[in-house]
């Protein structure tokens, strides 16, 4: 399945009123510069490169693009919203879109980062309003769209009050400090004592 995404560009020609409908282009860095910044050989970097590109021929991938290749990993159930939180997770600077330095980057983190870069990953993954704390109502919104995705026809079969029960066992052992939120040194220390 190809993905196309297709933006207007507008461009003067011989008059003012001409307009050229063509795919804007977004050219990556050099290799070098995201092979220094992430874990992946040039090689490794070439073949994601081909098949992002594959996908994405414009260089860029838009939340619902995103959204719907992420959906065909989960069939049975719905990761629309897993998805959205996902894409914002991947772009890094917040304008709507993911290039491929942003996906290598945090796939890099994913795939080959320390313990600690994949736990501040996750963080910010699970922080949805990026205030630097992750509260009852943020995790379980993340929670609630795991289970979305899994769909309601799990083995064995899930209640519909376990994402509140996991909130509420995730912030009695991360909520160090009992003050309603879980900061990045809370979540970090709870998940290397855990594993």
């Amino acid at each position: 399945l190809s993905v196309f995404v297709k933006t207007v560009s507008v461009s003067t020609y011989s008059s003012d009123s001409d307009l050229e409908l063509s795919t804007v282009r977004h050219q990556p860095e050099g290799l070098e510069q995201l092979q220094a910044q992430t874990k992946f050989t040039k090689k490794e970097l070439q073949s994601l490169y081909r098949g992002f590109k594959n996908e994405c021929p414009s260089g860029l991938v838009d939340e619902e693009t995103f959204k719907t290749i992420y959906s065909q990993f989960f069939p049975q159930g719905d990761a629309t919203t897993y998805a959205h939180f996902l894409f914002n997770a991947f772009d890094l600077d917040r304008n709507g879109s993911i290039r491929f330095e942003d996906f290598v980057i945090g796939l890099s983190v994913l795939l080959r980062g320390s313990v600690t870069e994949k736990l501040n990953w996750a963080f910010n993954l699970y922080d949805i309003n990026k205030d630097g704390y992750i509260t009852k109502e943020e995790m379980l919104l993340i929670m609630k769209s795991i289970y979305d995705m899994m769909g309601r026809y799990t083995y064995p079969s899930v209640r519909d009050e376990a994402p509140s029960e996991h909130v509420e066992k995730f912030f009695q052992k991360m909520d160090r400090n009992r003050d309603g939120v879980v900061t990045i040194e809370e979540f970090i220390e709870t998940c290397q004592k855990v594993s």
